[in-house]
């Protein structure tokens, strides 16, 4: 072990501050956080700091991203046990999904830290889940992307990039998808969560293929599958996305009865543009619903991960000038549940 650890600074709500009413980002040469967790656990560790960008993460653009990504790449991964990337909690889902498969075959591990309150606020979780990411990446001796996130009154959970969902609803807690987290850090020490879903340490040591698909485009729409969805609204008559990406109900199911709401009609209608649907999440071995009995044949469909996996595989796909439905079926980073 080199007893060294590469730190990149992005801002979010773990490197701010609060002032009143508000939380804001905090400009600092030194960073608060390494302060907090020496003064804390007393390591030996050493941290070296790299501040390639400062934003809140909902402000975060295609050059914002390439940024960090690049900061990442000119990291000696010779030098260092291992990388913290600190991220705003709005968009980390994201991040971490897009990071999970650029850097699928990356050599040591890279952990994404957040926190739900800035560090001066007695309920933030920022240092425990900065500690946490110091003892997965001491412990480990395999490369990958993971997260590290302490949900309120739980142990510091230890999630796979490529799985973790979009935080639950104003709580903004975070879980992998099937409630499958990786592991956890239980008194200062990782343990693995032994569950079928999870590939096993030996799998993780084994060398993966570099993802080819390493450029965003934003010429997308996504849409939510909700009651008395109204398709009709969605009309590309100045502006034509590349793609729509349409989430469905967990059953894999969307509406496909009536005139506005029926997702056939609005199907014809992109076809008729060129617009290529994708359609996700769905289950390769569950039972198809009659509602949904020709779907998976009509649109492009990405089986057995979830929608924000999705998400990050067509816009790499458009951005990369690759095939749609050949990166949803890759499994670049554990992503595949089935």
């Amino acid at each position: 072990m080199k007893n060294r650890i590469c730190v990149i600074f992005t801002g979010g709500t773990i490197g701010s501050r609060t002032l009143g009413d508000t939380v804001d980002l905090k400009q600092e040469d030194k960073s608060f956080l390494i302060e907090l967790y020496n003064s804390r656990y007393k390591s030996d560790i050493q941290f070296d700091e790299l501040r390639p960008l400062n934003i809140l993460s909902e402000n975060v653009q295609p050059s914002d991203l390439e940024k960090m990504a690049d900061c990442v790449r000119s990291v000696d991964k010779d030098q260092y046990d291992g990388i913290i990337i600190t991220h705003g909690t709005d968009t980390l889902c994201f991040t971490a999904n897009l990071f999970s498969q650029i850097f699928c075959d990356i050599s040591i591990p890279v952990v994404f830290v957040s926190a739900l309150y800035p560090l001066d606020d007695k309920r933030s979780r920022g240092v425990e889940n900065f500690a946490s990411a110091v003892t997965v990446i001491n412990e480990a001796d395999f490369g990958g992307v993971f997260v590290s996130f302490e949900n309120h009154g739980e142990n510091c959970k230890i999630h796979l990039a490529s799985r973790l969902v979009s935080a639950s609803q104003i709580s903004g807690e975070y879980y992998s998808v099937l409630g499958v987290h990786f592991g956890e850090v239980i008194d200062g020490k990782f343990v693995y969560n032994e569950n079928a879903l999870n590939p096993t340490f030996a799998q993780l040591k084994e060398k993966r293929n570099r993802c080819t698909a390493q450029k965003l485009c934003m010429d997308m729409v996504t849409i939510q599958a909700h009651s008395l969805l109204n398709f009709d609204f969605y009309r590309f008559n100045e502006v034509k996305p590349k793609a729509v990406m349409v989430q469905l109900y967990h059953s894999g199911t969307v509406c496909t009865e009536g005139k506005e709401a029926n997702f056939k009609n609005f199907l014809a209608y992109c076809k008729r543009l060129g617009i290529k649907v994708v359609i996700a999440p769905v289950d390769s071995r569950a039972r198809t619903y009659g509602s949904a009995l020709g779907l998976t044949e009509s649109c492009i469909t990405a089986y057995d991960i979830s929608f924000e996996m999705a998400t990050v595989k067509v816009l790499l796909a458009l951005g990369s000038g690759k095939d749609i439905e050949e990166e949803l079926s890759k499994n670049n980073f554990f992503e595949k549940l089935n």
